[in-house]
């Protein structure tokens, strides 16, 4: 059983959340009648925004808050990520309940934001996945593909979220985003990512789609029902959520259902995809996914390719979070980042 992070708790604080500020706060607020003892206890930390449980005066939450250290800019924004959960409410994509946003730093050193926590499964152990009946495997993995289309169907400015429609293309906006958080990084021990990204930028195709992008939309950021009916409970971690191209979505999913996503979870003993027979097959997510959103999906060599590249920042921009990291930690994510630029360039278009 898990909650709403998916993680088990850890026992080490990147940022510790000041248990008797936080009870202050929630009182002021009308969380609770009146201001009780909270127990925070860490569930995740390290590469992404941090969660906490809460427990007290009766109730049971998650809080999310940036990092204590390294956060780049627009990564961590903690209102926005409240902003989509909340409006997506009711919209048949299955989210948590949003309790309340704190946007004053004071408080806790940074903004942060309560949920309702949920309980739940994740389908992120490669022993647990090759244990699951073969029908609940295969249900899981088009589950999957067929809540994306829910979320990509969605009008964004049909449930209030019109003011994050950009005049300038989506693709031109990422891109000019993770070539910036590149060069913020300094990671220069992998030159290939800079051809890679001058070559998507070289290529963007046309796109009209417009909808909601949840922007690392993976198994392991979806939480299931614990039971056999394979039913999505929530999606989870919305920290690079917008308004764009949503084929950017299925592209991210195909990625780690793939050899980028085979790479990442070495170290976790198996790729999951591959961990079941049972599980669908990127053809057979492709084709679920096209079913239930009602249209194609061209050039998804260009959107699995970006992602690739994205992921690979993203572990570079871990690197350069952590403080004084172990010489092994840091050769094993240059490999690491390579290894996904190699991938990246052998994606077919």
């Amino acid at each position: 059983m898990s909650d709403a992070a998916g993680r088990p708790p850890e026992p080490h604080y990147d940022a510790p959340v000041p248990p008797r500020r936080l009870a202050e706060w929630v009182a002021k607020a009308g969380l609770v009648d009146a201001e009780a003892p909270l127990t925070v206890t860490q569930l995740s930390g390290g590469a992404s925004n941090l969660t906490y449980r809460v427990t007290g005066g009766g109730r049971d939450w998650v809080l999310r808050r940036p990092p204590a250290r390294g956060a780049l800019p627009t990564a961590h924004d903690m209102a926005r990520e409240y902003r989509v959960q909340a409006a997506l409410a009711g919209s048949g994509v299955p989210v948590a309940a949003m309790v309340a946003l704190c946007a004053d730093p004071a408080v806790l050193g940074a903004p942060f934001y309560l949920m309702e926590r949920l309980d739940g499964v994740f389908h992120t152990d490669a022993a647990e996945v090759a244990a699951l009946p073969a029908p609940v495997a295969r249900e899981a993995g088009l589950n999957l593909v067929r809540v994306l289309a829910t979320l990509h169907r969605v009008d964004p400015a049909g449930v209030g979220l019109g003011g994050m429609i950009r005049p300038e293309p989506y693709l031109h906006r990422q891109l000019r985003r993770w070539r910036g958080q590149w060069d913020r990084i300094g990671f220069d021990d992998v030159p290939a990512l800079d051809s890679l990204l001058r070559r998507l930028a070289a290529e963007v195709p046309e796109s009209s789609a417009l909808g909601i992008v949840h922007g690392d939309y993976n198994l392991g950021n979806v939480m299931y029902r614990a039971d056999d009916s394979a039913e999505v409970r929530a999606v989870l971690d919305w920290e690079l959520s917008t308004v764009g191209d949503p084929a950017a979505d299925l592209g991210q999913l195909l990625a780690y259902w793939g050899p980028a996503g085979r790479l990442l979870n070495a170290y976790r003993g198996g790729h999951l995809p591959d961990a079941n027979a049972a599980l669908p097959d990127r053809g057979a997510l492709v084709e679920a996914y096209t079913e239930a959103v009602g249209r194609p999906v061209p050039d998804l060599g260009y959107y699995e390719r970006f992602a690739v590249v994205k992921l690979a920042v993203i572990c570079a921009g871990a690197l350069a979070r952590a403080k004084s990291p172990e010489p092994e930690r840091v050769r094993r994510t240059v490999g690491l980042v390579a290894a996904l630029a190699g991938i990246a360039e052998t994606v077919a278009d």
